[in-house]
């Protein structure tokens, strides 16, 4: 694609990394083709090709309006059109860099501006978001339909989790809202570890992965939050541990991208690299490991399962179908999902700032789950975890805990 940047974008400091992405745009939009709000709009501003015009319109010194910011905004970040570009454009780069530029040039209404200063708030402080998920259940009954869609209810405790007592040690990332929406999860993929001989230890110090201010605009707000986890992870890795273990692919995405956004930084680039290095999906670890060591208890819980894929899981991870071998090697039945690249809606906040489009894409994605009746739905991200479940339906949960809780306890 021709380019023609504007003065002022070429100052942008990633300017040179916008064109070189635009240029290797060739328009064929085969993109569209697996985009899941242009299956829904039919619009082809709402698809990826479409928005990499706005983009590129943007760059090259054309009017910004809300429209623009519109269009960008409906994108879900899924990056599934990634994984079907013959070009291998770097959409959601380039979508990071478009958005960052439209916030500056074009101001928010009050009302969004307070809806996304205050997510940006909450979600990253666990301790906050417990406080705030807690009183929310309180006041669930008073609360209009839609919010109490929203509030989870009480899950299933934590079971206690085994103490470090193996050579192999790796870290684990707690996450700033599954220890609350999803308590058991964390000390399920322990358990899990445990028995493989591995011990996990979460870091006090680290917190949030970044993920949510970056995408919602406040880079370098989410770059401090990687830099302090680099900083908090490190005594840990230079002492030996193997790997940095990340049960919420979501999270795990964007730690494995520590190393590109960082890598402009004199102080942080190298050592970002090899964190990024060592970050690994937890199924990634399982995958490795001898799994004909872990004894399923006969006739113990459901078997034939409907595993959801996350977008970040298959997308940009690159590990779509990982989960489902781990599981048939453990010897659960999968059921046929259609459609399952594309995404369910959650995508981090979105969900909360497009909740039509969101609820959309999360009852097609059901109806894809359940038609092969399956006894469970399990998946890999907290966001979708929870989006999921509060259409009411079949209860969703990640699938460690469902490894888990067939384990037999006496192997």
């Amino acid at each position: 694609m021709q380019t023609n940047l504007s003065t002022e974008a070429k100052t942008l400091a990633r300017a040179d990394e916008a064109e070189s992405i635009l240029r290797s745009c060739v328009h064929c939009g085969f993109c569209n083709a697996t985009c899941p709000t242009y299956q829904l709009l039919g619009n082809e501003l709402d698809g990826p090709r479409g928005r990499i015009y706005l983009i590129k319109q943007v760059l090259e010194g054309e009017p910004v309006s809300e429209t623009t910011q519109l269009h960008l905004d409906r994108c879900l970040s899924c990056r599934n059109c990634e994984t079907t570009c013959p070009s291998g454009v770097k959409y959601h780069t380039l979508l990071d860099i478009g958005r960052a530029e439209v916030e500056r040039r074009v101001a928010r209404p009050a009302k969004e501006r307070l809806l996304r200063d205050g997510l940006r708030q909450l979600i990253p402080r666990a301790s906050l978001f417990a406080t705030a998920l807690k009183a929310g259940r309180a006041l669930k009954p008073l609360m209009p339909e839609a919010l109490r869609q929203k509030i989870p209810g009480p899950q299933v405790k934590a079971k206690a989790r085994p103490a470090v007592r193996h050579a192999r040690r790796m870290l684990l990332v707690e996450g700033c809202v599954q220890p609350s929406l999803s308590p058991n999860t964390n000390a399920a993929a322990a358990r899990v570890l445990d028995r493989l001989g591995i011990s996990v230890t979460a870091v006090a110090q680290a917190g949030c992965c970044g993920a949510t201010d970056y995408h919602l605009g406040a880079h370098e707000t989410g770059l401090n939050r990687a830099r302090r986890n680099i900083d908090a992870w490190w005594p840990a890795i230079t002492a030996g541990a193997e790997a940095i273990v990340v049960p919420a692919s979501g999270c795990g995405a964007y730690i494995e991208e520590y190393g590109d956004m960082l890598k402009h930084d004199q102080v942080y680039a190298q050592r970002a690299r090899h964190v990024s290095s060592l970050a690994r999906d937890l199924v990634e670890v399982l995958s490795a490991e001898p799994l004909e060591t872990l004894t399923r208890q006969v006739g113990h819980g459901p078997s034939r399962i409907a595993f959801h894929c996350p977008c970040t899981l298959q997308h940009a991870q690159k590990l779509g179908g990982a989960v489902e071998a781990v599981l048939r090697r453990l010897g659960f039945d999968l059921t046929a999902v259609a459609d399952a690249h594309l995404c369910c809606g959650s995508a981090g906040t979105y969900s909360i700032t497009q909740p039509e489009l969101a609820r959309r894409l999360r009852d097609n994605k059901l109806a894809a789950l359940e038609v092969g009746g399956p006894d469970a739905i399990v998946t890999a991200n907290i966001g979708c975890q929870t989006h999921l479940n509060s259409a009411g339906r079949k209860q969703v949960q990640h699938w460690i805990e469902l490894v888990e809780e067939g384990l037999d306890q006496s192997a």
